[in-house]
């Protein structure tokens, strides 16, 4: 792969986009866009795709119902930053998922609970593939993929009750 060196600056319209390149059919995967604008998620379960989703602010609104948010198969390097966008406490809960339990996250959130008081919730590292937001009041979540295999989690999650790691 050729580098290239820009000594001035460089624009774009609407962000660069990192690919990958399979060694043998030539096929180019896009990995992650940079400076693409916020995508607001829909009330509803989304499946996010690393073309539209990745290397964006995902804004989660306040659901009418629990909305699940499935993350595609992990790729080192895509970015999925998940940011609650809604105006009030959200009665519901978001939950963010792996395709499935042999994609699993590493890492944890900083909880910080409505009654100040503040803690941390871990995955297990081995075998969680789901967070669990419950009734969030802001929240601030990044997920990156580490291999394709594991997507290393962090952020912080305000609410009156902790969001919880488990198995899908």
């Amino acid at each position: 792969m050729a580098n290239t060196t820009f000594s001035g600056p460089v624009r774009s319209e609407n962000g660069f986009v990192s690919v990958s390149k399979n060694a043998t059919t030539g096929a180019i995967t896009d990995i992650t866009t940079y400076g693409g604008a916020p995508v607001s998620l829909a009330d509803a379960d989304v499946t996010l795709t690393n073309a539209t989703h990745s290397g964006r602010v995902l804004l989660v609104p306040d659901g009418g119902q629990d909305n699940t948010y499935t993350l595609p198969a992990p790729v080192a390097g895509a970015v999925f930053r998940f940011v609650y966008a809604g105006g009030a406490a959200d009665a519901t809960d978001a939950l963010i998922v792996t395709p499935g339990n042999t994609n699993f996250y590493i890492g944890g959130v900083t909880f910080l609970d409505s009654d100040n008081e503040i803690s941390s919730v871990f995955s297990d590292g081995n075998s969680n593939s789901s967070i669990q937001i419950n009734v969030p009041q802001a929240f601030d979540i990044t997920i990156v993929g580490k291999d394709t295999t594991n997507y290393q989690i962090f952020g912080n999650v305000t609410s009156a009750t902790a969001p919880a790691f488990a198995d899908q």
